[in-house]
């Protein structure tokens, strides 16, 4: 018999039995073999542990390229030892901080970092719906935090917090570092600190994910967060409106890319972030988490130079700078929501004589088409229209349907009318085409309409 620790049981005949005496339990033959059981237990342990031995295997391939093969003794642990900066003291206990700076004469890709200091104070006007007027750039906060976990909650931490400002000197990023948990609310004392004399946040997807996981890493730490006197502006608004027809996606790395320039060599993937800090947690060897520090400093200048080319299109749009046709187009749908229909209709003119594709072209004509109407504009509305119907696309039959209208009820020529409506069912019929034919037929009848019978307008 084999002597385990455990709770009385009695089991039903034919089950195992067990006996109790002073916590110990003898279990006797049964017709589950304890030790079946216990041989099947380390072997799903032993493979649970080969799976996991061989994601470190892949994931330190990484950081072999990066900084240089894991080998014993590895270099000093800490990351004060590895990275220049100081163990600053608050109210709240001690915390780690480093900064760096880009000199005004540097280039961050094609953009120069001494225009940060000339963009106009109400760059962000526009951007923001009016809720950022004129604010110094040098009041602009740009922030990025780098965590233990992409999904959020209470249980996510920002470990490492970036806050980058306009400096006479150049582009200044300061770093907040939590060498543990406890540290956590020392750096939070610290953000509050710095963020006192700016007036507005710029982030990347941060009224969706960095602002509410800090405001509630304060809520947990019993603080009151700075973050309800500042206005903020999240850039990943304007980015999507301006460039996601064109670029795969619109996140930050890849519009840095895209639009910037700017190419990383032997950044850390983000999704891997969260492994290195849990790492450095176990075994305080920081040297791993070098690669984060750099690549939340990346993340932070491409963030501010961003800013100053992505609001500016929505500051003047008549004059904003494009390569591609397809980028206006989402500056000009963002101008027609906003009621700017002169404004979007110039935009969409110009973003079809850059060139686009057949896709976007023929919507955006019909769009176009659909302004000129709204404006007045009666005779360039007609020959946008006519120019629809001259090649097969998705947007004919519409153009027809509009051409049949405009002949309809502005010019009274039901001749012509009617034979829009013929010519857009040869291509796609529908019961609205079909009730416009025979109301049209109608009227070149002289028959009035049956009463009763909805035919549509």
């Amino acid at each position: 018999m084999e002597k385990v620790r455990g709770k009385q049981y009695r089991e039903e005949p034919g089950e195992v039995e067990v006996e109790t005496q002073k916590s110990l339990v003898y279990w006797t033959s049964g017709d589950l073999d304890l030790r079946e059981q216990l041989e099947e237990l380390r072997a799903a342990i032993d493979r649970a542990s080969a799976r996991a031995d061989a994601r470190v295997q892949r994931e330190s391939g990484y950081f072999e390229k990066v900084v240089g093969p894991k080998t014993e003794p590895l270099r000093p642990g800490r990351v004060e030892d590895l990275i220049a900066g100081e163990i600053v003291e608050t109210a709240s206990g001690k915390h780690f901080e480093t900064t760096k700076l880009y000199p005004r004469h540097q280039r961050h890709g094609s953009y120069e970092i001494s225009a940060l200091e000339e963009l106009p104070h109400d760059l962000l006007d526009a951007l923001s719906d009016g809720a950022i007027g004129k604010v110094h750039p040098r009041k602009w906060a740009f922030l990025d935090t780098e965590t233990t976990g992409l999904a959020g909650g209470s249980g996510t931490c920002a470990f490492l917090i970036g806050l980058g400002s306009i400096e006479d000197e150049g582009f200044l990023v300061r770093q907040f570092f939590m060498r543990d948990h406890a540290e956590e609310a020392s750096a939070l004392d610290a953000l509050t600190k710095h963020l006192a004399r700016f007036e507005v946040l710029v982030t990347y997807n941060g009224k969706s994910y960095d602002q509410p996981l800090l405001e509630t890493r304060y809520t947990m730490c019993r603080k009151r967060h700075p973050f309800s006197k500042m206005e903020h502006l999240d850039l990943l608004y304007g980015a999507r409106r301006l460039f996601k027809l064109r670029l795969e996606n619109c996140r930050l790395v890849n519009l840095e890319t895209q639009i910037l320039g700017v190419e990383r060599h032997g950044d850390i993937p983000g999704e891997m972030i969260p492994y290195v800090y849990f790492e450095y947690l176990r075994t305080k060897r920081g040297h791993r988490l070098v690669p984060v520090f750099e690549h939340n400093v990346l993340d932070i200048v491409s963030l501010a130079c961003l800013t100053g080319v992505i609001p500016e299109a929505f500051r003047d749009p008549e004059n904003a700078r494009a390569r591609h046709g397809i980028d206006l187009l989402g500056l000009a749908r963002w101008l027609q929501v906003s009621g700017r229909l002169e404004e979007a209709h110039k935009l969409m003119r110009r973003a079809v004589d850059m060139g686009l594709p057949d896709a976007q072209l023929f919507r955006t004509l019909f769009e176009t088409g659909g302004i000129e109407k709204k404006l007045g504009w009666l005779d360039a509305s007609v020959a946008t229209f006519e120019d629809l119907t001259a090649s097969r696309n998705a947007y004919q039959v519409k153009a027809y349907e509009e051409l049949a209208k405009h002949y309809e009820h502005k010019t009274r020529n039901n001749a012509l009318a009617l034979e829009c409506v013929v010519a857009a069912r040869c291509i796609e019929d529908s019961e609205a085409l079909a009730a416009r034919q025979l109301r049209l037929e109608r009227k070149a009848a002289g028959k009035p309409k049956q009463r009763g019978l909805s035919l549509g307008a």
